[in-house]
């Protein structure tokens, strides 16, 4: 065989190698994916899947496995090598391959691990295989409960439900592993709820084992289990509650409580009184108890029942008033019936109930019953005084008649219209009435019994006031009409029209004519357009204003009442300088013009002269105004004038009477005169006391209200301002007040030595004073 077949079968060899049977047992291999040249087949790892079981408990280790080398001659030239999670604390391996488990294993915490294993020659300490990564499991044991994670249960189902009915589902878990043993396959099981649900062992479904009645029994605790291993010895198990409300069903009809019920109502009652209660029970709740009442029979008529909707009660209301003396009782019957019914239930009877109330009239002392509630009655306008307008009626309706009094509840402009005869009710005027002022009165009459007084009833008349023909018509407005000098014969200058203040039933209709002297001698003719209007037209061509100004033309006009009524209208007619049509504007200022006895130029220079006036009235002002000065600036020109014409000169501070200071007071502010204290003495002897006092002295208040009182009240004096300002020193201070404004003493006449005590600064003007002094003397 030459090289080329024997790399040929090599080659062969090296693809089939991978599906050898010993890789479907696990054995580990590692073959080298590259062939450039001819490469020796790798020995391998033999194994097999390894798991370690969970909560085991020992003190010596627990055998796994092995992992061995194909190499591995047994000769103890090889070492293995673990590492990987947990490897040399979890999982130890000896020198053969063999791996122990040394601590107890949770398989709920950490399900495998994941490690890796070398196989190293003793000799030469490099390894003979590659690196192999396994992979051992934890072995799942049955160390979890089952546990129902949403208990407990509510549920709610339909009373009278069939059986089978789905109620609700309750579902447990379980730790271990569902994919190993039965450690995770649960059973579940009724512990209490017979025989009114059943369970599913697999699903955990609650279902209905029996038809049941709410109005019964509502609620249900049903106790379900749940065990692990399918129920076999040694399980572990959970309970869970499920508490199971019955909803309600309209399943039972209302009853009455009592066959026949017993009430009473006054006569006197209103309507809408209530007359009493009746009342249905119904087991069911809610909506299905909801209930209905009603009337039967013609009693319905006279009473009403309606639902109080909270305490379903059936309340009997009066309808209409009744009467002792016409019916004294009165036998209904009430139903009830269900607002909601439900159609399975319907074979088993109707669902409502029917009872009878018998119901006693009580008599009572009714008041007066007039004939009609309203009466309406008629009277022709400007009847005379003591007219009769009408009769009301009224009765007693009790059985003894007591006599009744009429009277009427006057308003203040009713009192003087109408009177009523107290014992018969008839009804008269007690003064013309005028339907145009008041077309219809309204008035309400009483009737009182004569012997209980309390017993008043009421009754509306409505008395309408006839028309009688009493008024003329009328023009209804002022018509201002004008006709141009140029007009011709036959021109329409005005429409006219009339109103009449009566009524009439076929409507008005007016008819329109010139009066009698006015047909002859006037120059326009009225036409009667048949529809209560009528034109005036000129009845000749052209009319000279300076002849006549104005017309007045007496136009009569006649109603179509009973008897008819006329009346004379004057219409004014002002004659115009226009041509054919009228310009209204210019007509009125042409009437006006010509009334003034002015034309056009005359007016025109009359407005002229007003305006010429109101510019010269505007123009004198406006010169007052600005030689007008403000007596403040008077003042301040007085005080510039006093200033420059003061050109004395003055003789120094001691100098105090150079200059009259009171001219430059005003007049207005002149105070009474008050002759001024001498205060020399006065300051020489405050100053010295000044010396020991503070400027919160009593004495210093005191010195200083004095002297500002005179400052306002000696109008004459200078203003000693410096003497208020500067009269104290401060306590402590060795300069006194070097103002001499307050003194009128010269200074021969004062002592200067105590300038010698001030100090150095002072030493000038000590020797100064004392020299002078000394020239003096």
């Amino acid at each position: 065989m030459n090289c080329s077949t024997l790399l040929s079968l090599v080659l062969m060899l090296v693809r089939l190698w991978p599906c050898s049977p010993s890789m479907q047992n696990h054995s580990a291999q590692n073959t080298d994916q590259s062939f450039t040249a001819v490469q020796r087949v790798k020995h391998g790892w033999v194994w097999e899947p390894l798991f370690a079981t969970e909560e085991q408990t020992s003190v010596v280790p627990v055998y796994v496995g092995q992992l061995k080398s194909d190499l591995d001659k047994q000769d103890g030239n090889l070492k293995y090598i673990l590492t990987g999670e947990g490897a040399g604390s979890i999982f130890i391996i000896e020198n053969n391959g063999k791996i122990y488990v040394t601590q107890k294993l949770d398989r709920e915490k950490k399900p495998f691990y994941t490690l890796r294993a070398q196989a190293i020659n003793r000799s030469t300490q490099l390894p003979v295989e590659p690196e192999l990564e396994f992979v051992i499991k934890v072995r799942d044991v049955n160390d979890h409960e089952p546990q129902f994670l949403d208990g407990p249960y509510m549920a709610t189902v339909p009373e009278m439900s069939p059986e089978g009915t789905s109620v609700t589902q309750v579902t447990a878990t379980d730790g271990d592993d569902p994919s190993y043993g039965n450690s995770a396959r649960l059973l579940y099981s009724l512990i209490q709820g017979q025989p009114y649900f059943s369970v599913e062992p697999k699903t955990g479904v609650i279902r209905m084992a029996s038809q049941m009645d709410r109005e019964t029994k509502d609620q249900y605790l049903v106790i379900i289990q749940a065990k692990d291993m399918v129920g076999q010895a040694g399980a572990f198990s959970a309970t869970a509650t499920v508490t199971i409300n019955l909803s309600d069903i309209n399943d039972n009809p209302p009853k009455f409580q009592q066959r026949l019920y017993y009430m009473s109502v006054s006569e006197e009652a209103p309507v809408g009184t209530t007359v009493g209660k009746v009342f249905a029970e119904d087991s069911d709740i809610g909506d299905n108890a909801a209930m209905n009442y009603f009337i039967e029979g013609d009693s319905s008529d006279v009473f009403d029942i309606i639902t109080n909707n909270e305490t379903q009660e059936g309340i009997i209301l009066l309808k209409k008033r009744v009467d002792y003396e016409s019916k004294r009782r009165y036998s209904i019957r009430a139903k009830v019936v269900n607002r909601y019914i439900d159609d399975r239930f319907l074979k088993e009877g109707p669902f409502e109930d029917t009872t009878i109330v018998k119901i006693n009239v009580e008599d009572a002392d009714e008041p007066p019953v007039f004939t009609f509630e309203n009466y309406v009655m008629e009277i022709a306008e400007a009847a005379v005084s003591g007219s009769l307008v009408g009769v009301v009626t009224a009765r007693d309706p009790d059985n003894d008649d007591c006599p009744v009094r009429y009277s009427i509840v006057h308003g203040m402009h009713l009192k003087r219209l109408f009177s009523i005869n107290e014992h018969n009710g008839t009804i008269i005027t007690t003064k013309p009435l005028d339907r145009e002022i008041a077309s219809w009165h309204n008035i309400t009459v009483t009737a009182t019994e004569t012997r209980n007084p309390e017993k008043i009833s009421e009754a509306n008349v409505y008395i309408q006031v006839l028309n009688v023909n009493d008024h003329a018509p009328e023009f209804p407005k002022y018509y201002e009409t004008f006709v141009c000098e140029n007009a011709v014969s036959g021109q329409l200058i005005q429409s006219i029209s009339a109103v009449d203040q009566d009524d009439s039933a076929e409507g008005h209709h007016f008819y329109f004519s010139l009066a009698q002297e006015a047909t002859n001698n006037s120059g326009f003719t009225v036409k009667d357009n048949q529809d209560n209007t009528a034109g005036i037209f000129t009845a000749k061509s052209g009319f000279r204003r300076q002849e006549q100004f104005s017309f007045y033309l007496p136009i009569l006009i006649l109603d179509n009442g009973t008897p008819p009524l006329t009346s004379t209208n004057t219409l004014t007619i002002t004659v115009c300088d226009c041509d054919t049509e009228v310009n209204t504007f210019y007509c009125r200022y042409g009437a006006f013009m010509y009334a003034m006895g002015l034309s056009t130029e005359a007016l025109v220079a009359v407005l002229a002269c007003m305006l010429t006036l109101l510019v010269f009235f505007l123009a004198v002002v406006a010169i007052r105004q600005q030689r007008k000065k403000s007596p403040f600036s008077e003042k301040m020109e007085e005080f510039r004038e006093n200033i420059v014409r003061y050109d004395d000169e003055g003789g120094g501070e001691e100098d105090t009477e150079a200059f009259d200071i009171s001219a430059l007071r005003t007049h207005t502010v002149m105070r009474t005169h008050k002759p001024r204290k001498k205060v020399t003495t006065e300051i020489h002897s405050l100053y010295r006391q000044s010396l020991q006092v503070g400027p919160d002295s009593a004495i210093f208040r005191q010195f200083i209200s004095e002297k500002l009182e005179e400052a306002n009240t000696d109008p004459s004096a200078p203003p000693y301002d410096s003497l208020q300002t500067y009269a104290f020193e401060g306590t402590g201070s060795l300069a006194g007040s070097l103002s001499s404004l307050g003194s009128n003493m010269s200074d021969m006449d004062q002592s200067y030595d105590y300038l010698a005590d001030w100090g150095p600064q002072f030493k000038k003007l000590a020797g100064m004073y004392t020299s002078h002094r000394s020239v003096g003397d």
